[in-house]
């Protein structure tokens, strides 16, 4: 029997990248699972690849800044596949500037998409992860939730914000079946350009140089340890960021 089997789940940021993998190992793994992002297109990849997996997809738009948008979500995911005890909060956007060039729309864009995106979602689908007695929260983070950089400030800030709510919210559910734990990875598959300043190609170069196996972490790779923190074999990591990015940032 697939670990998962029974379960439901909801990917944000579920189109592209790190969230179409997540989704897909979820799904391999037995979970029906429901995607959200801004992007129709390709969300309804994602679905079709779910449903070829032989499980049911439900593709959503939402705007997770938005808590009418969120509630409006989870409303669809119980009503086309059922409460969603596996939350993936995997939407966030990056961006790059010295602070003193850091806009105020910019750090608010950051936070809110983040930080307090993740902080909807979760408050959303907790009341019935409570009354389950289960439920799996993963937050993806970066390796910025754990170190500060230069020229980061406003996505530093918000990923350290998003690790704080996973350690706090695990430590408020802890006793009652439900585990939350964030992964924090390299900018293995998207924004890399951005959250540097300088072409994609380029930065990879300086990525990879940051990195002890020389390369950058795959989605795939990120995709494996949220299946894996999602099953009963891990229901003992509660609290944690992980870290998956070859050995960079050691803790």
């Amino acid at each position: 029997m697939a670990e998962l089997a029974g379960r439901i789940a909801l990917v944000t940021g579920g189109g592209r990248g790190i969230g179409r993998a997540v989704a897909l190992a979820l799904a391999g793994q037995g979970a029906d699972v429901a995607v959200a992002a801004r992007s129709a297109d390709e969300l309804e990849e994602t679905v079709s690849a779910i449903r070829a997996a032989g499980r049911r997809g439900e593709a959503i738009l939402c705007d997770v800044t938005q808590r009418p948008n969120v509630d409006a979500m989870i409303a669809r995911v119980r009503s086309g596949l059922g409460d969603p005890l596996i939350l993936v909060n995997n939407a966030g956007v990056a961006a790059s500037a010295k602070l003193t060039d850091t806009t105020d729309e910019m750090w608010d864009q950051m936070l809110r998409v983040n930080a307090t995106g993740a902080f909807y979602c979760t408050r959303a689908v907790l009341p019935a992860m409570l009354q389950a007695k289960w439920g799996r929260v993963i937050n993806v983070a970066s390796i910025a939730a754990k170190v500060g950089a230069p020229y980061i400030a406003a996505y530093v800030a918000s990923k350290h914000a998003l690790l704080g709510l996973t350690r706090a919210v695990a430590a408020e559910v802890a006793a009652r079946g439900i585990t939350v734990n964030a992964v924090a990875t390299d900018a293995s598959t998207a924004n890399i350009a951005s959250r540097t300043g300088r072409s994609e190609q380029d930065a990879r170069k300086i990525l990879e140089g940051f990195s002890p196996q020389g390369r950058l972490m795959t989605a795939g790779e990120v995709a494996a340890l949220t299946a894996f923190l999602c099953s009963e074999a891990a229901r003992g990591v509660n609290g944690q960021g992980l870290v998956v990015d070859g050995g960079a940032v050691q803790s």
